[in-house]
């Protein structure tokens, strides 16, 4: 099997790379921007790509021929959208389009996986049960917007003209290696730094009563490979814990972890202009179809990142 990885140069594509070559054995390109570093414990072969340029998408397709394509390419910050929308829309609109139109013009039989958002549910996910894939979006923020606009339109492109696509939405992922833009990995370096001596004690936080489904990173790409291999065409799939915690929840147990005492200080430039209450994945579908679950167990999750900042040298 030949997969492409378009936008591997992000938090997940390592991971997806590791789990789809070394733990599959599949034939994986990769593609990044120029300025971006692909690292990964397994072979692959690596081309730099812009999304945004549709001929360069088409030449890659023509050369590669996948027989799986994974789209991870996105501005995948909810705080960088409000600060960047155009940009956001154009990545994550624009680019998804240029993709499907590439395919589609070559008449390429490959299986399409678009990678979306939990964030799509937005205000719609707020309720006491869990998610499920008929629960009808409600965007809370610009990423999420684009995120399901991506999704509508790769339905169409699945209907139209019948293109083996299938849409995921992706909840909240952690792991080592992502970067502190992002909630978890924010607050385990944070920690670390205090833990090192290189800050003063105290972790700087936003809003900690939104409660997120959080899964590591090494089971979304677990869950991404099955869903190529079992998942229905014109389907999307919630991929998820299935389960919401708070995220003053997950502060608590990165203190407990750590080896230094810290205080917690609100900071209101951490606060975003709207936040969704709840977001919790109902990932039945998901488990039916393929048999998913996810195995890694949050404190371990934290551990290994918090070790990732230990070691690093940034």
């Amino acid at each position: 099997m030949k997969a492409l990885i378009i936008g591997a140069g992000g938090f997940v594509g390592r991971y997806l790379i590791n789990e789809l070559s070394a733990e599959r054995g599949w034939t994986v390109c990769a593609t990044k921007l120029p300025c971006e570093k692909l690292q990964a414990d397994t072979d692959f072969i690596s081309a730099d790509l812009d999304i945004l340029d549709e001929a360069a998408v088409t030449a890659l397709l023509e050369d590669f021929k996948p027989d799986y394509i994974f789209h991870l390419a996105a501005q995948s910050s909810v705080a960088l959208s409000w600060k960047k929308p155009a940009l956001t829309v154009d990545i994550n609109i624009k680019g998804s389009i240029n993709l499907l139109e590439a395919v589609r013009k070559n008449g390429l039989k490959a299986r399409i996986i678009m990678i979306g958002s939990g964030e799509e549910y937005g205000h719609a996910a707020n309720k006491d049960t869990a998610v499920d894939e008929s629960t009808a979006p409600d965007p809370g923020n610009i990423y999420a917007v684009t995120k399901y606009a991506q999704n509508m339109i790769s339905g169409l492109y699945c209907k139209a003209y019948e293109m083996d696509i299938i849409s995921v939405r992706a909840f909240n992922h952690i792991g080592p290696g992502q970067l502190p833009q992002f909630v978890v990995a924010d607050f385990c370096k944070q920690a670390v730094e205090i833990e090192q001596g290189k800050k003063e004690p105290v972790i700087k936080v936003g809003n900690l009563a939104a409660k997120r489904d959080f899964t590591d990173v090494r089971d979304i790409v677990r869950a991404y490979g099955e869903i190529a291999l079992k998942g229905r065409t014109g389907e999307t799939y919630n991929v998820g814990s299935g389960r919401a915690v708070p995220i003053q929840s997950i502060l608590n147990k990165i203190c407990q972890l750590s080896t230094a005492d810290i205080r917690i200080e609100t900071d209101p430039e951490r606060f975003r202009p709207a936040d969704v209450p709840k977001i919790e994945a109902d990932i039945t579908k998901l488990n039916r179809d393929t048999g998913w679950t996810p195995v890694i167990e949050t404190e371990k999750s934290l551990l290994d990142i918090m070790d990732y900042w230990r070691n690093s040298d940034t």
